[in-house]
């Protein structure tokens, strides 16, 4: 197991990173830093922070390999999406015209074009999302066929059953 060791370079360092930060998360992992450098323990540190312990040493190393950019950046972003709001209704448009006249659409299908339009896969809930974000709904076929017969008519057409005699 490698063991780093803090110089006071490296405390400066992070001091700095702790008075410019402002984010609570980054502040919490730049804390885990501090306490190593002042010669804590990682027991003492995952106490104290209330982080495993192999994250501890994880953030650790990744300082010594990384430098403090990485411990200090945001690691999660929003809005991954692929096209804006009004691209995904000029790109649903073609689909409302056929809804409009009548065809049934396939799910599939439109996830094909999709994923061809944005040049790489992308995964089942994605278009089911683009599409919930622009108010489409699953309609259900009816329940029953509009031309069906009345119960009467169908009791009617059945056979007559000759009763037993007993």
């Amino acid at each position: 197991m490698k063991k780093y060791t803090f110089t006071a370079e490296h405390a400066a360092e992070i001091e700095a990173a702790r008075r410019a930060n402002k984010d609570k998360k980054i502040e919490a992992r730049l804390k885990v830093l501090a306490l190593r450098a002042d010669g804590k323990s990682l027991s003492d540190i995952t106490e104290i922070t209330g982080y495993h312990r192999s994250h501890v040493s994880g953030l650790i190393r990744q300082y010594f390999e990384e430098g403090i950019t990485t411990i200090t950046q945001k690691h999660y972003g929003g809005n991954h999406r692929n096209m804006s709001e009004a691209e995904e209704a000029a790109f649903l448009a073609a689909y409302i015209q056929q809804a409009e006249q009548g065809h049934l659409l396939d799910v599939r299908e439109i996830a094909a074009a999709y994923e061809e339009k944005v040049g790489h896969p992308i995964g089942n809930s994605q278009i089911y999302r683009v599409l919930h974000r622009h108010n489409w709904r699953k309609v259900m076929p009816r329940s029953k066929h509009p031309n069906k017969a009345s119960e009467e008519v169908i009791e009617a057409s059945k056979k007559l059953i000759p009763e037993s005699k007993s």
